[in-house]
């Protein structure tokens, strides 16, 4: 665990796991939640090796003086990816660390091998879960990681503020990366029928439900999921689709 330096008056909380020359796995994670929220994840991925990070105005990482934008937040994970000499990565994202993923790959494709989106969305066009959950969740918060308490007031609004009018869906047919889309099929907050569109638009990518899943499948059921993300990025170049289809 160690602050990186990424920009002027910034510093984000990082977390290395395994031999890093060996292409590790870039963790993204959700909104408001720090980079514990891995820890189920990681122990399931075993000698994986990993890199996570607490997002801008997460958990330890400074909180930005004015809001980002994703694709400014994308830059800064660039530099960070800088900092730690890592040419090339493979980038997993769950719910809005999969909006961050999406971004990455877009503005910096080169950086990227293999994409794995998780319970996320294109983002505006989304298609909404519940609208009563997500207040439900934050005023109750009984069984949440601890995690998901790591965050500012203002760290939580500046992360909301950078998905103001993004959205990917007029340019994934354009990602070049191999992706693979995990969802469940009950998440009431990101409804399983964004994953399929997500599938749908970018040219190499493969959907996988996790059946009964929820929006935090991926912690929760880490032992089931893990070997799917664990098969998939081991997997020889694949064309699942024509690139430039849908």
């Amino acid at each position: 665990m160690e602050m990186v330096e990424v920009g002027r008056r910034l510093r984000l909380r990082v977390s290395a796991a395994g031999r890093l020359s060996e292409r590790p796995l870039l963790l993204c994670n959700g909104l408001g939640a720090g980079l514990e929220l891995w820890q189920p994840v990681r122990e399931a991925l075993g000698s994986w090796p990993t890199v996570a990070f607490d997002a801008p105005g997460v958990g330890a990482s400074d909180v930005p003086g004015y809001p980002p934008t994703m694709r400014g937040i994308a830059g800064t994970v660039a530099r960070l990816l800088d900092r730690l000499g890592l040419e090339r990565v493979d980038v997993l994202g769950v719910s809005w660390g999969g909006v961050l993923a999406q971004e990455l790959a877009r503005r910096h494709p080169d950086r990227v091998r293999r994409l794995v989106l998780a319970a996320t969305s294109p983002g505006l066009i989304a298609v909404p879960g519940d609208p009563l959950v997500l207040p439900r969740m934050l005023l109750q918060r009984q069984g949440w990681p601890r995690s998901l308490h790591q965050v500012s007031a203002r760290g939580y609004l500046w992360q909301l503020l950078a998905l103001r009018r993004w959205t990917s869906l007029p340019w994934l047919h354009r990602l070049r990366q191999e992706t693979l889309v995990l969802a469940g099929d009950r998440d009431p907050i990101v409804p399983l029928v964004n994953a399929q569109l997500l599938a749908a638009r970018i040219p190499r990518a493969d959907l996988h439900v996790v059946p009964g899943g929820s929006h935090l499948f991926l912690v929760t059921r880490a032992d089931e999921v893990a070997p799917v993300i664990t098969a998939f990025l081991r997997a020889d170049a694949r064309h699942l689709r024509r690139p430039g289809s849908g």
